[in-house]
């Protein structure tokens, strides 16, 4: 069984290599930019870093059985399900960034709550602005979706004393969380934080009606996927000041186009979905990934 990154950068490269133990399965490297048609030829297994893979490519090589994806959001470069149909299995790694994502979440949070990006910006071009702050001690955040990325945010924010609510498709249980209604969540949330896994059921999901629906100036965070919300909604939200503020590491199109609208509003912070990138979680991923190449060659 053959395996291959098929889009590795320098810290990919030199990764593997280093967190591979004696005995595992090796594992070839190309270099991201490599033709896909080279890239996926005569292998069973690709790893993935974020290559759009269109099913009927990948078809094309009958080889190729298994795709290895580094991280949890497959379905923003692929269809899973198709590839299924079509007898090549797509694995994802989940909890390697936990962590650090919740960890850029908070980031984001305060940055919302006293704007010191914008008080950055203005210092450094010369004026002195000064912004009245939301002080976070006491208010209520809302985790709409709770997997492991959540349940690191309510660690974290709660320690720092805020009220924590949560709604899940599924029901759960966490110690200082409060599971509610999605119409309470939305309603009582002074931020919202967004941490739902990106399918054909939530593409959309905070729609222009949700939106109406959340407390009038609330913070809205989202390091989950772009296309949990409507943005066409949420910028509308942001002109009339239904959103207070959001603060994105994620969107519809990445990279944020140039001239972008979200880039105009001076009530967003944006951060180029960087929310998991750290030395830490880039290991994990990479472990992660094999283990999965471990499991494969063991069958």
């Amino acid at each position: 069984m053959r395996f291959r990154v098929i889009d590795a950068d320098e810290d990919i490269k030199a990764g593997i290599p280093r967190l591979s133990r004696p005995g595992d399965p090796p594992v070839e490297i190309m270099m991201a930019g490599t033709p896909l048609d080279v890239a996926l030829a005569d292998i069973e297994v690709a790893i993935v870093d974020g290559t759009n893979i269109a099913t009927e490519v990948a078809a094309a090589h009958p080889a190729l059985k298994h795709i290895i994806f580094l991280g949890t959001g497959a379905r923003s470069y692929m269809d899973p399900d198709a590839l299924a149909a079509r007898g090549i299995t797509v694995h994802i790694i989940t909890g390697y960034g936990d962590t650090a994502v919740a960890e850029h979440t908070i980031a984001l949070m305060w940055d919302a709550a006293r704007k010191t990006a914008r008080m950055d910006a203005g210092v450094r071009a010369g004026g002195f602005p000064r912004f009245e702050g939301l002080q976070l001690t006491g208010r209520t955040l809302g985790l709409l979706g709770f997997g492991g990325i959540a349940r690191e945010v309510a660690r974290i924010a709660g320690g720092g004393g805020m009220k924590i609510l949560a709604w899940n498709r599924t029901p759960r249980e966490s110690p200082g969380v409060e599971f509610v209604s999605l119409e309470r969540l939305l309603a009582e949330s002074d931020v919202l934080s967004l941490h739902l896994l990106l399918t054909d059921e939530t593409r959309g999901f905070l729609s222009a009606e949700k939106i109406a629906r959340m407390r009038p100036g609330a913070i809205l965070l989202n390091t989950a996927r772009g296309g949990v919300v409507d943005e066409q909604a949420m910028i509308a939200a942001l002109t009339s000041g239904q959103i207070g503020h959001a603060a994105l590491d994620v969107f519809d199109t990445e990279p944020l186009p140039a001239g972008h609208p979200l880039a105009a509003l001076p009530n967003t912070t944006l951060t180029g979905h960087s929310a998991f990138k750290t030395a830490q979680a880039a290991d994990n991923l990479l472990l992660g990934a094999l283990e999965h190449a471990r499991r494969l060659r063991r069958g």
